[in-house]
């Protein structure tokens, strides 16, 4: 699995790259807290409707042990994405750093 670092991920938002951030998680959890920028696809097939597979993606969760984004990672690498990251400290992580992080409620 690739993954990538919350700095790294950090730079990037920063500099404004073009890649899709997907929170993995269902629209509850989305709504409660997310990173910025990020999207909400809460299937694996939401994702694989709405992004092409030669996109550069980075999927997460809420943590580590948050299975969501592992699933989707494989789901995604499986079905001919070729540029797939997972970012896996998730919600928890970003926000122990204290980064922002946006709430729709």
């Amino acid at each position: 699995m690739k993954l990538i670092s919350r700095e790294e991920l950090k730079t990037k938002l920063e500099r404004n790259d073009d890649f899709k951030l997907v929170m993995t998680m269902g629209e509850w959890a989305f709504n409660m807290a997310h990173i910025p920028g990020s999207l909400n696809m809460s299937s694996r097939e939401q994702v694989q409707a709405l992004i092409s597979p030669d996109e550069e993606i980075v999927v997460y969760c809420s943590n580590e042990a948050c299975i969501a984004s592992q699933a989707t990672y494989h789901y995604l690498v499986s079905n001919g994405f070729t540029n797939v990251r997972r970012y896996a400290g998730g919600v928890s992580d970003w926000q122990a750093a204290g980064y922002p992080i946006e709430s729709n409620l």
